[in-house]
């Protein structure tokens, strides 16, 4: 965070205290690794996201998204505070099937500020809650939910403004309306904001800005409460900076999504990681919403929806262009070739693909060709090569059923390229980053119709 007019303030992770363990198991915890990744058919998994924008601190805005990548908006603003700003909301949802958020009331003080819903787009204040300990600034709180069931709140406090450092706040009971004692995150700080923790495994991860440096750094513990030990400081992910407002979010592939602010530029970005938080993808920026949303939190959900494609013998249609469809060329490159019934039967061939479970993952899905091979990406060009069961051609060849554009059609997200789609360019068939247009979501969006051969 920027000690300045502009400064953007961090949440702080909220931990319910002992919460009923019944109720605690009728929900995933969230920062947990999923224990599955894409849902089984006729679920599907929901990003919730709450921000504040660069137009307004004291209005929250609510998005969704199937992908965590393409975010429509809910509502907004959703929910303006009785009094105060509310900046840095951080949703969950609770055991008792309500949403909460909690967020940075102003820029000097001693309070964070809560609300709830049941529907995530109609909010109701419930309190500001007072931290007991001499601060001058309370910033960027941020739900952190444990895997033993409890509700804690992380939080960036200061007694000086350049003094931050994070504590926790266990919730002492499930109704979330009361909190213990600060406990500091030993290890982090001073001088690091905006901490965020997730939970891999037994292994406790926590991101913070490190202020002089302007750099976001990755710290574990085997205890929530730790001591931390930095293993990547500087610029050791590769996102640059000055970066801020970083939030963590499972993905469906098993993976982790990390997004944040960077701030100088008036730009937010994204980056993936594939290998327990180690190495991360170069950031790229969040579409839509770059440069409008702020310091917000993302949550996972899997419920129930979503879309599928058939299985068995399929032509895809293109939507935009339907008198093309999917097809491989006989160099095995893909392409949007147009095609009918009274077409060649090698060309009629060549735009039938048979549907089956994702080689990567049983509930996404790969298309194979009628000599055996598969649809994969390579350098993000699509080709159908056969399958030399490695892990890597496995995952280049799944791809996860996404709504498309009109009724009756489907995206394909690719499996580990998470917000690139298959779409057309020039009839030539790629997986291209996800764009808030109506051009590219018609590109990306075919319908499965009988087959040509």
């Amino acid at each position: 965070m920027v000690r300045t007019v502009r400064r953007s303030w961090r949440r702080a992770a909220l931990t319910a205290a002992t919460v009923l363990a019944s109720l605690a198991a009728a929900l995933p915890p969230a920062g947990a690794t999923p224990a599955a990744a894409a849902p089984p058919p006729g679920q599907t998994s929901r990003y919730t996201m709450t921000a504040f924008t660069n137009s307004s601190e004291s209005n929250m805005y609510v998005y969704e998204s199937a992908d965590a990548t393409g975010y429509r908006l809910l509502r907004g603003p959703a929910y303006t505070p009785p009094t105060g700003l509310i900046r840095d909301p951080s949703i969950i949802r609770h055991t008792d099937g309500r949403y909460y958020v909690v967020y940075t009331t102003n820029w000097t003080g001693n309070t964070i500020g809560f609300a709830t819903s049941t529907d995530r787009v109609n909010w109701t204040f419930l309190r500001n809650h007072t931290i007991p300990m001499t601060v001058q600034n309370t910033w960027a709180p941020e739900w952190f939910v444990d895997s033993d069931g409890s509700v804690n709140v992380i939080v960036s406090l200061s007694t000086n403004g350049a003094d931050f450092k994070p504590y926790r706040l266990r919730a002492t009971n499930a109704s979330l309306t009361a909190f213990g004692a600060p406990t500091l995150l030993s290890g982090i700080g001073p001088n690091h904001i905006d901490t965020f923790v997730v939970k891999v495994g037994a292994t406790y991860h926590a991101f913070a800005k490190q202020e002089t440096t302007k750099y976001i750094e990755h710290a574990t513990a085997s205890s929530l409460n730790g001591p931390y030990t930095f293993v990547g400081t500087g610029d050791w992910a590769g996102w640059g900076g000055p970066r801020e407002g970083q939030a963590l979010v499972p993905l469906d592939n098993g993976g982790w999504r990390i997004y944040f602010d960077g701030y100088t530029v008036g730009k937010y970005f994204f980056s993936d990681s594939s290998d327990g938080l180690r190495t991360w993808t170069p950031p790229v920026e969040l579409p839509g919403l770059s440069g409008f949303a702020r310091h917000f939190t993302v949550l996972r959900e899997t419920v129930s929806g979503g879309v599928t494609l058939p299985t068995g013998t399929r032509s895809l249609q293109s939507v935009n262009f339907p008198d093309r469809y999917v097809a491989r060329r006989a160099d095995n490159l893909g392409y949007l070739d147009p095609v009918s019934t009274a077409s060649p039967a090698q060309a009629r061939q060549d735009a039938t693909l048979t549907v089956v479970a994702g080689l990567a993952d049983a509930k996404c899905y790969s298309l194979r060709t009628a000599d055996g091979r598969y649809l994969r990406h390579y350098d993000y060009r699509i080709r159908a090569d056969a399958n030399d069961g490695s892990a890597i051609f496995g995952r280049d060849a799944t791809f996860c059923a996404r709504p498309g554009s009109v009724t009756g059609a489907v995206s394909l997200e690719s499996y580990n390229y998470p917000g690139r789609y298959l779409r057309h360019y020039d009839y030539a068939l790629r997986i291209d980053l996800y764009q808030d247009t109506a051009v590219f979501r018609a590109d990306s969006s075919f319908r499965p119709v009988a087959p040509l051969a």
